[in-house]
Order: C-alpha cells, then sequence, then structure tokens
C-alpha cells in the first residue's frame, strides 16, 4: 500500500535520503524545508523531475507550517545538528529542535478527528551521553553533554509526553554519526576534506580519541523504511552502524586517500578543545535487527567514494 509522507528538512543531509529512499518506494512525499545554510536545493528540481506526481515542496521553518494535509508519516528530520554551533549560541537549537516538535505535535493534535499521523522523530545517540564500555539501550536514561544533545533529549521527551496525553503515534530513531555525500562541511569528513584542499590542519579535540559508531546515510534512510513497514507505533529504535572507529583513524584514513601519505601528523592541530565533549558513543540496535534492518554499507568500503565526491564537490 502506497504510503502519504511528510519529510521535514527534506533537504539536509539525511532528510534527502530519507526522502528519496520513501520516494522509491512509490510513496507520496511533501518535503518541507526553510532551506538554511546547511540544506542541498537543487534536490527539489532532482526529486520534482524524477519522481514527477510523487513529490511536492513546501518552503518554511516547521515553526511556522500552520497546516498538514491528510497522511500517515510526517517523518521530523530538520534540526540543527552541529554540536559546535549549539555551544557557540544555543538559540537556534532550541527553536529548531524543541519549539519545532512541539508545533509538529500540536499540528498533529489538530488532526485528532482524522487518523492521526505517526511522528517518526529523529533523535541522536547523543541523547545518552558517552559510554566507556558497552552499549545504551533505548532503556538507558538520557544524560545529554552538550546544548545540542539537550536539545534532542528535550524533544523526545515532548513526544514521549504528548504521546501520554493526547495519544499521538510515535516512533523515535536514535542513529548512531551519520556519513555519505552531500553533508555539510562542518562534519568531521568533509571537513577534512575541505582543509586538506585549502592546505589548512585539521582540528582535532582530544588529540581525536573520540570514538564514533559510523553510519551511512542510506543505511539510516533503510531503517525508516523498515520501522515504517513493519508498522511499529510508540517505540524506541537504536540505528547503529558496525564501524567504531576514533576520529584520527578516519582523518588518517581520509589523508592516506587524498595525499597517499600513511603519516597524517602534518595536516592535524590538536590544540582545538570542545567544552562537553563525549570520548564514545555506542548503541545497542538489537530491537531494530529483530525485524530484519542490518547495515550494507561499510566504512572501508564507502568511504574512497565519499573522499572523491568532497574533492569534485568542494565547497567552501
Amino acid at each position: 500500500m502506497n504510503k502519504v509522507i511528510y519529510v521535514t528538512g527534506c533537504l539536509g543531509f539525511i532528510g534527502a535520503f530519507v526522502t528519496e529512499e520513501c520516494l522509491k518506494k512509490g510513496w507520496y512525499v511533501t518535503g518541507v524545508d526553510k532551506i538554511t545554510y546547511a540544506a542541498q536545493p537543487w534536490l527539489i528540481k532532482k526529486f520534482s523531475l524524477t519522481y514527477k506526481d510523487h513529490f511536492r515542496f513546501i518552503q518554511t521553518d516547521i515553526n511556522d507550517l500552520d497546516r498538514i494535509c491528510d497522511c500517515d508519516y510526517i517523518i521530523n528530520t530538520a534540526a540543527e545538528t552541529h554540536v559546535d554551533n549549539s555551544i557557540i549560541s544555543s538559540h537556534e537549537f532550541l527553536r529548531s529542535n524543541i519549539d519545532g516538535v512541539h508545533r509538529l505535535l500540536e499540528l498533529i493534535r489538530t488532526k485528532r478527528i482524522y487518523k492521526l499521523p505517526t511522528l517518526l522523530h529523529f533523535s541522536t545517540d547523543e541523547v545518552y551521553g558517552d559510554i566507556v564500555e558497552g552499549s545504551h539501550t533505548e532503556k538507558d536514561i538520557l544524560k545529554p553533554s552538550n546544548p545540542y544533545s539537550a536539545t534532542k533529549a528535550a524533544a523526545d521527551m515532548l513526544v514521549l509526553a504528548w504521546a501520554r496525553t493526547f495519544n499521538i503515534p510515535y516512533v523515535i530513531i536514535r542513529p548512531t554519526n551519520n556519513y555519505g555525500v552531500g553533508q555539510y562541511v562542518e562534519k568531521l569528513i568533509p571537513k577534512t576534506c575541505q582543509n586538506l584542499i585549502l592546505g589548512r590542519k585539521i582540528p582535532l579535540h582530544l588529540k581525536g580519541s573520540p570514538k564514533r559508531v559510523w553510519l551511512h546515510a542510506r543505511d539510516t534512510a533503510q531503517a525508516v523504511i523498515t520501522l515504517i513497514e513493519a508498522g511499529v507505533r510508540n517505540e524506541i529504535y537504536n540505528v547503529s552502524g558496525t564501524d567504531e572507529v576514533p576520529n584520527i583513524e578516519i582523518v588518517t584514513k581520509i589523508v592516506k586517500l587524498m595525499t597517499g601519505e600513511d603519516d597524517p601528523s602534518p595536516y592535524l592541530d590538536f590544540s582545538y578543545n570542545r567544552s562537553g565533549g563525549d570520548l564514545r558513543y555506542s548503541l545497542d540496535d538489537s530491537k531494530l535487527k529483530a525485524l530484519g534492518w542490518s547495515n550494507q554499507c561499510f566504512l572501508d568500503k564507502e568511504l574512497p567514494d565519499v573522499v572523491e565526491y568532497y574533492k569534485s564537490t568542494f565547497v567552501w
């Protein structure tokens, strides 16, 4: 059965992958995006031409969205996401990540006399805080470490409260670090590529020791498809990759791909320090895997193509 879907933040990095995977299923997608600095506005034409009458676009802030048509799901990927930006100024993070989610919940609540759409809300592994050993499960308490993750944790609490009070159906998805083409250059992989092209040093806090689990955005989008097709409601799902790698190792791989050199040290700047930085994130996603999902992309295989993309699609 064809679905009718809203994707907020449809021109963002993860949102674009989710939008395309939904369109590939033959579903009808209304994309919503206010087109911030990190958006990819050229995708409007691509989606409209490739998928014709299955895609329509609304340019607006989710805080200003005045109505939603009858639909099955609202997939909320709209968010401010860069930790460093949230440390410099948190105002936009509160407005987008908390106020925006509140607006979506209230819009869904107005559909009470009809079928309520399910809010499939994108959270993050960062809401749990870091973990030295083992992996976080969906039942673990939330201990965010910085303004960004705090706003995402607050949004999760809003979703759970509106579900309890107003019976709004939801799914919360918490993925690990995503990578792939189309990611804005403030993130580690594209930023490393940009700095190497510009001849600048690559800043790494804690000498690159923090570990992250890397998940291709295509696998994240497929997790969304899996959850929708399974018809789950009122559940939280972790989404993890299988590549747990220290930041220094990621940078070393990129330096090798771009310069042919094995030693990254001439290109590194260890003077950078991030307040509230987490040492290690790790998620147990066995709950999602029980639905039949598993990641199909692996860092060592995908990274050369990703780096080549950023070499040929330079963003400054």
